[in-house]
């Protein structure tokens, strides 16, 4: 099966690559093993030396990346040079902290489980399979790789197939690096052909991102391997807003929070749910600043949204839209992409969105905004948590009542109050529900591919 570079904008075919076949996926398997062996017995030191090298490759070459991840998925080559950025960050992040993050844990009082000493140590597990997806296609492999590697794992990617550029780019940096044949290695194969990998003795465990259908499958086989998973999948994050709320910066980031990486992000606020107090207001700011973004070639200065990354992800935008206005919503700005190459859709607000409207519930992966309205705080909640997703969300209010409220109730990996969701190193990552389970970064990131082992010393 031929694997496509395709450019989003043009709909030109960039780059096409083989799949490998069963004797090079061997092959490549083989050598993960044997640097395991090795690599898992290197210093944190020395680990660490690699991968600040890494970090000073990656920003040295910021602006060369930039422009194949614009091609390859069409994100604004603004955008894509602050991705590579943030990597370089995590990267130094995970250098500077897996040792202490993986230090020994000893039992204050060993005598209590009658031991001189007790205590737990965390060592690694091996190969490790990261399935990934287009969207932040070095951002969401370096936070796994990042610390998997620190950790001395080794990695396995299985990255999207219209991203292969991105996902080679990734192997030869932290062979560049100086990390050893076999630590990272890019395999470039079809969804087909991940279940024989997963199923092999060995790989240790897989982390996924991506959708539902996918962590499913994943999930699945390895449960029947019993090997250890970590899924980030889909999203749908309210985006509450309180009349106590600062409007003007309210709808502003409301923006961004929508469209950020042209509505394509796992925790893009998808659902805007606003108190009948300034609905009305919120809705004009909103609108007003979702019609003013610029929509065109991401490859051009000044452009805030480019294309959305494949033609079945606009196909799928037109339908949801299409269903939500047959059923009674109302368009209040966008709504019909533009005539032409690409695969553009232009931001857009939909209101009065009801139950009845797949809307109402699927997510949407694309610069396509929700308006809700909600009488009151209970309401805002009810309709925040009606859904099967639950990886962040936001709230806006200057309340502490409120504040507290949102942040033990909204069912969600994660509660940015007056603010926007966004990752950082520093702070676990994931989900609950169907959006997933286990923790990328921080501290129980680097820790989730590793063996929690007991030690008794009599």
């Amino acid at each position: 099966m031929a694997i496509q570079s395709i450019n989003p904008a043009t709909g030109a075919v960039l780059k096409t690559f083989d799949a490998l076949d069963a004797d090079e996926i061997d092959s490549r398997l083989a050598l993960a093993a044997a640097t395991f062996a090795s690599y898992r017995r290197t210093t944190f030191a020395g680990r660490a030396a690699l991968m600040r090298a890494a970090a000073d490759l990656l920003d040295a070459g910021r602006g060369d990346i930039a422009v194949t991840m614009t091609a390859e998925m069409g994100k604004t080559v603004a955008s894509a040079a602050a991705e590579a950025a943030k990597c370089a960050k995590a990267m130094r992040f995970y250098a500077e902290h897996a040792e202490a993050f993986l230090a020994d844990e000893p039992l204050d009082d060993p005598s209590v489980v009658g031991a001189s000493r007790a205590y737990a140590r965390y060592q690694p597990i091996g190969p490790v399979l990261a399935v990934m997806p287009w969207n932040f296609p070095l951002w969401q492999v370096t936070r796994f790789a990042a610390p998997a590697l620190m950790a001395g794992n080794v990695g396995l990617l299985k990255h999207a197939s219209n991203v292969p550029q991105c996902a080679l780019y990734l192997e030869d940096l932290f062979l560049r690096a100086g990390f050893p044949r076999g630590a990272f290695q890019t395999l470039l194969i079809g969804a087909g052909q991940v279940e024989s990998v997963l199923r092999d003795p060995r790989v240790a465990g897989a982390a996924v991102t991506g959708s539902e259908p996918a962590g499913q499958s994943v999930a699945a086989i390895c449960g029947d391997e019993i090997k250890k998973t970590v899924l980030e999948l889909g999203g749908s994050d309210p985006f509450v807003v309180m009349p106590s709320a600062d409007l003007e910066r309210a709808a502003t980031v409301a923006v961004t929070a929508r469209c950020q990486n042209n509505g394509q992000s796992c925790i893009a606020a998808k659902r805007f749910i606003v108190h009948d107090a300034v609905y009305d207001e919120f809705a004009r700011l909103f609108t007003e600043k979702m019609a003013a973004l610029t929509v065109g070639d991401p490859m051009t200065d000044g452009v805030d949204v480019g294309p959305v990354a494949t033609e079945q992800g606009r196909v799928d935008l037109e339908e949801l839209l299409d269903d939500a206005v047959a059923k009674g919503a109302s368009v209040l700005c966008g709504g019909k992409a533009p005539a032409g190459p690409g695969w553009f859709f232009p931001p857009t607000v939909v209101a009065e969105v009801t139950p009845a409207m797949r809307l109402y519930l699927e997510e949407t992966f694309g610069p396509l905004a929700a308006l809700y309205r909600a009488p009151d705080l209970d309401t805002a909640l009810e309709i925040a948590n009606a859904t099967s997703f639950g990886l962040s969300s936001n709230a806006w209010t200057t309340d502490p009542a409120e504040q507290e409220r949102f942040a033990n109730e909204l069912v969600a990996g994660a509660v940015f109050i007056n603010g926007m969701t966004t990752s950082y190193p520093e702070l676990p990552f994931g989900g609950v529900r169907r959006s997933g389970y286990g923790r990328e970064l921080g501290a129980v990131g680097i820790r989730e591919f590793c063996n929690q082992k007991t030690v008794w010393v009599g």
